[in-house]
């Protein structure tokens, strides 16, 4: 298993949603739940160790990642909105003002070959962005785009303090269409202390849920003064 440098989420390593995704693969049982330990390096060969239930992602000596069935509760759909709400809420994208990490493959605006995924913040606090659906979408892509629409409903009320993945469960049912703009929804429903807990949906054109994901969010330390 190799994470391409393309796939970054913070510099330096992987998106959560991507690498995670890329680990749930290699299960091959369908809806997967997969713990990060540590920051996915990328362009880095890394052993994919598996036993009867679980399939780990080692450099070296070091776990980076290990993957499980997922819970047999599925997480709930986020409520969704008209792709033209999403839109709306897309110009409102907190990220366009100030990012953590302006260079990720999901969210980021510094860069023009990501899935620029843009979740604007909506009067409830749900998150929406449309999503414009690549040509080299796959599952690996699906677990990207359940990512970070369900951490910017956490990320833009807490003023942008950084927070990246720990564990993400996802439930793929079907994969849109190449050239389909579909709508991406996310949600804060719990946590505590650095931890924050949030859900996600991928809903096709037609409004039919392809994909949903519940995930633990952690804040990173604030910098000494």
């Amino acid at each position: 298993m190799r994470i391409a440098a393309r796939y970054n989420g913070p510099p330096g390593s992987g998106n959560g949603g991507y690498s995670a995704g890329l680990l749930a693969t290699e299960l091959g049982l369908g809806p997967a739940e997969v713990t990060l330990r540590r920051p996915p390096p990328l362009e880095t060969d890394l052993a994919v160790v598996r036993d009867a239930a679980a399939a780990r992602a080692l450099a070296g000596d070091e776990l980076i990642a290990e993957a499980r069935p997922a819970p047999a509760q599925r997480a709930d759909a986020v409520p969704p909105v008209p792709l033209s709400d999403a839109a709306e809420a897309a110009k409102r994208y907190p990220g366009l003002q100030s990012h953590p990490f302006p260079t990720c493959y999901v969210c980021g605006t510094g860069r023009d070959d990501g899935l620029a995924l843009h979740p604007g913040i909506l009067p409830d606090g749900r998150t929406a962005a449309p999503w414009h659906v690549p040509g080299d979408v796959s599952e690996v892509t699906m677990w990207a785009a359940l990512d970070c629409p369900g951490g910017w409903s956490v990320i833009a009320p807490s003023g942008g303090r950084p927070y990246v993945l720990g564990r993400l469960a996802a439930w793929i049912d079907a994969l849109p269409r190449p050239g389909d703009t579909c709508v991406v929804m996310g949600r804060h429903i719990g946590g505590g202390g650095r931890k924050a807990d949030v859900l996600s949906t991928v809903y096709s054109p037609d409004g039919t849920v392809l994909a949903t994901a519940r995930a633990t969010w952690i804040a990173l330390p604030a910098p000494m003064a």
